[in-house]
């Protein structure tokens, strides 16, 4: 049962600036909605990035990894059984990320229901226009995950009935068309807030998941040819310095607030610490890379004999920001929607990471080569299962069985709320 019952936090609330450029917004305590004024607007903003950031947990930011053959548990095992155990109502990490991400929506539709009647302003404007960029993106990993799942616009208390998967895609559509016009203006360098450009991004992505190729070339073409953005250095990206590929990310500014995301991949004894839960397949290890790829040391690393995913080396401390778009994705997109005519853009992303240019002879071994370029550009950012879903090739690359394409809704959640119905052969 959607038991949306939490409430709205804030933190510092009467000692909050009204001007700050940190979105590090820890809450410490609880102030109702109905307490709130045009005063508290900031407050109310950096409480819903915190939420929207770490109510879904860590795990959900690499899901798409550890289900899509990418990365597995240290000691070892069969890495068919390893996913399918991830793949059970009844396991944690499913029912998490279901809470985890209605609670993130219960805090953007408060948001959004808070603000209403407060004057127009541009302040407002531009906050309407972040929380329903949330809101799009918090359905996004619902649908891609359980397929049709309930479309709360409002927040209830009542038992709710799944929409269907085609309602969510539109939901979401329409949700990043709202926030389009009020979003706030790209600022160079402010890539830890929403803007315009991270509407773009998210809406090029979507139109990709849906088939609307021509839809999606142009959004990515838009930000690509807009200037301000250019492919980066991979070190820098994933460094925490300053870059110019980066769209929108989640900054992670220090570890009280943190999704803590690095500590899963480094062992304790490292300099960084951590607890070592998941490793990068052997696969991904010994294949994926070319020696020449600048990609590989920033992705991968071999530390004291263990293999371990380097994308995040802030270890136990979990300050790496986790981006959720950049322009490389761009380049991706617009290569896989465009087809062979994409060409273009694949080799331009391949040469700046330090590897020749292809020539694939047919639009399968096209198709292929991006999927391919994705993995090695996208490890451990969360998108290589639904990569193999939305592509149809789930089943023959992962050995699972077509019903598990989609996650099963979490067996709590189906004992309390009638409404709702389990997802086949579950």
């Amino acid at each position: 049962m959607l038991r949306l019952r939490y409430t709205l936090f804030f933190a510092s609330l009467l000692a909050l600036p009204a001007c700050n450029d940190q979105l590090d917004f820890y809450p410490h305590s609880s102030v109702s909605p109905d307490n709130t004024s045009e005063k508290d607007m900031d407050a109310l903003l950096y409480g819903m990035y915190n939420s929207v950031q770490n109510s879904p947990g860590r795990e959900s930011y690499i899901f798409y990894d550890l289900i899509g053959g990418e990365l597995m548990n240290p000691s070892g095992g069969n890495q068919l059984a390893f996913i399918n155990n991830f793949l059970r109502p009844e396991y944690s990490l499913i029912g998490n990320a279901w809470d985890g991400y209605y609670r993130a929506l219960y805090q953007v539709n408060n948001v959004l229901a808070t603000i209403a009647p407060f004057t127009d302003t541009q302040k407002k404007r531009e906050m309407a226009g972040t929380a329903h960029f949330f809101r799009a993106y918090l359905y996004y990993n619902l649908v891609t995950r359980w397929g049709g799942v309930p479309v709360l616009e409002q927040n209830t208390n009542e038992k709710v009935s799944r929409n269907s998967e085609e309602e969510v895609w539109n939901f979401i559509e329409r949700e990043l068309e709202a926030a389009l016009p009020d979003a706030p203006a790209y600022v160079v360098n402010r890539y830890y807030y929403v803007n315009k450009d991270a509407v773009q991004a998210l809406m090029a992505r979507v139109k990709l998941a849906r088939g609307k190729k021509q839809e999606a070339a142009a959004l990515a073409e838009g930000l690509i040819t807009s200037g301000r953005y250019k492919l980066d250095t991979f070190e820098k990206i994933f460094r925490k310095q300053q870059n110019t590929e980066v769209i929108f990310a989640f900054e992670n500014l220090t570890e009280e607030s943190s999704i803590t995301l690095s500590t899963l991949f480094y062992t304790y004894s490292h300099t960084v610490k951590g607890s070592y839960v998941y490793k990068p397949t052997d696969d991904v290890m010994q294949n994926l890379f070319e020696a020449n790829d600048k990609r590989k040391p920033i992705s991968i690393d071999v530390v004291q004999g263990l293999n371990v995913i380097n994308k995040y080396p802030s270890g136990q401390s979990g300050t790496d920001p986790f981006i959720v778009t950049r322009l490389a994705e761009m380049y991706l997109i617009s290569a896989e929607a465009q087809g062979m005519a994409g060409l273009n853009r694949l080799n331009e992303l391949r040469q700046a990471r330090g590897l020749v240019a292809l020539s694939p002879s047919s639009e399968e071994s096209y198709l292929d080569a991006v999927l391919l370029e994705r993995r090695r550009e996208l490890l451990a950012e969360g998108f290589r299962w639904y990569d193999l879903v939305r592509t149809g090739k789930a089943v023959s690359t992962l050995g699972i069985e077509p019903h598990r394409q989609k996650l099963p809704l979490p067996e709590s959640e189906i004992i309390l709320n009638d409404q709702l119905e389990q997802n086949p052969n579950y």
